[in-house]
């Protein structure tokens, strides 16, 4: 069977999708566990997971200030959900809600639902629920987030985006993130 995106509905994510998001998790990370950072291998932990506490902290379970939902923390976190019908695409985790920066922490888009415009359709709509400024982190040697992420301050801040390296905090022999920030005040022509 031939599956064909078509229109893609982005919406939080509740308690009741979790097991979904979870699932989406393993594929996003399986994804990265083919790019070397700084010469480490990426595989999975004993049991076939992948470290999780991105889940854990979107969905408001990690014990940490600022949890999933409430935006009057400035480390507030919103877990959100794609879907193109009944199908799961994608998944996004935008945490810094309440704060004066929103950062799109983590953000996946199934491989058969890849090159149709999916990522972008997504990325707009949530970020268009939290406007301001926003950063999103992404690594040198995934030349698809690059040239995605790139794409994506021009969409949405023509001209007017900026990308600097940054250290990874806590992980020293690292290369650095790259790091996009724009401002986004509200709907962008098409």
């Amino acid at each position: 069977m031939t599956f064909s995106v078509g229109a893609v509905d982005v919406r939080p994510a509740t308690p009741a999708d979790r097991p979904t998001v979870e699932r989406l998790w393993l594929m996003f990370r399986h994804d990265l566990s083919e790019f070397r950072n700084g010469g480490v291998s990426q595989v999975p932990d004993p049991d076939g997971t992948f470290r999780s506490e991105r889940v854990a902290a979107a969905f408001g379970d990690s014990g940490e200030p600022g949890e999933a939902g409430d935006s009057r923390e400035a480390g507030g976190w919103a877990p959100y959900l794609f879907r193109s019908g009944v199908r799961p695409v994608g998944f996004a985790f935008v945490r810094g809600i309440g704060g004066p920066t929103r950062i799109l922490n983590s953000f996946f888009v199934v491989r058969g639902a890849r090159r149709g415009g999916v990522g972008m359709r997504a990325v707009r709509d949530v970020v268009a629920r939290h406007p301001g400024d926003w950063e999103v982190a992404f690594q040198d040697v995934n030349p698809g987030a690059v040239a995605f992420w790139r794409r994506v301050g021009e969409e949405l801040a023509p001209g007017e985006w900026g990308e600097e390296r940054r250290p990874v905090p806590g992980r020293v022999g690292l290369p650095p993130d790259v790091w996009i920030s724009f401002r986004y005040a509200g709907a962008v022509e098409r």
